[in-house]
């Protein structure tokens, strides 16, 4: 114990952390003896038969979704551009948008969600869909740029060089060895974005409008009792990310044997 120490206190952190996830899981088998208790009373399979439960959940669900992609498109798109141009290229100015970048990651969301509040109102945007997204792209583009400036900043020149020593030309290069290379950091960023984008309450509750995602949902169904099937919704996403989280280790696996 005394020379591998590391390994069973990173196992019982991650047990730790994991924790919640366990009791969400198990929950979603529960049939709670009333809406307003969380113990679990009898086990059923009921919440998987029937994941939407009560109400327009899963309409919220499919509209949390939806803003998650739309929003996780544009952030990586912007985010990977604005990585490219800070690693890359020198020019002026470049510091103190370094600087900037990490001000929507620092920023309280309270904050952050009613500075854009102030900024829709003033415009006279009617709050809606389209305010959430720009809303999450607004904080998500911040954590692209920091994911992909990681990968990009560990990338050796030395290989984009041999390949237009090769004769390869600056798209050739690009395409074949610089895209691939920054490709898992690029997936990380997208994942990471989504992410947070399905989770965000805060920013969300400021500028939606009428428009009700999953957040919200739960946060309000709270006040009457929350349907077990919430927990259902909770670990299916759990499983996704999971299962891109292994399946695109084992394709990285592939690809290096």
């Amino acid at each position: 114990m005394r020379r591998n120490w590391v390994l069973p206190v990173g196992l019982l952190v991650l047990l730790y952390l994991f924790l919640p996830i366990f009791v969400v899981a198990g929950l979603s088998f529960n049939e709670p003896a009333s809406r307003l208790s969380y113990d679990f009373h009898r086990f059923t399979l009921d919440n998987w038969a029937n994941p939407c439960g009560p109400g327009d959940m899963c309409d919220a669900v499919g509209r949390s979704v939806q803003i998650g992609l739309l929003s996780t498109l544009v952030a990586t798109l912007l985010g990977t551009l604005m990585a490219f141009a800070l690693v890359r290229h020198r020019f002026r100015g470049r510091s103190a948008i370094n600087l900037l970048v990490f001000m929507p990651m620092a920023t309280p969301e309270v904050v952050m969600g009613s500075s854009l509040l102030a900024l829709f109102v003033a415009g006279g945007v009617s709050l809606g869909f389209w305010t959430v997204v720009i809303a999450h792209v607004m904080f998500c583009v911040s954590f692209v740029v920091v994911t992909v400036k990681a990968r990009l900043a560990g990338l050796d020149p030395a290989l984009e060089e041999a390949a237009m020593d090769l004769y390869a030309g600056e798209w050739q290069t690009f395409r074949r060895i610089t895209l691939p290379l920054v490709a898992p950091g690029i997936v990380a960023a997208a994942l990471l974005s989504f992410s947070l984008s399905f989770d965000d309450f805060i920013i969300t509750n400021f500028n939606s409008g009428t428009t009700v995602t999953f957040p919200m949902y739960v946060w309000g169904a709270a006040q009457r009792g929350i349907p077990p099937q919430v927990n259902v919704i909770g670990t299916a996403m759990f499983l996704i990310a999971v299962g891109f989280v292994v399946g695109g280790e084992i394709i990285s696996r592939r690809r290096r044997s």
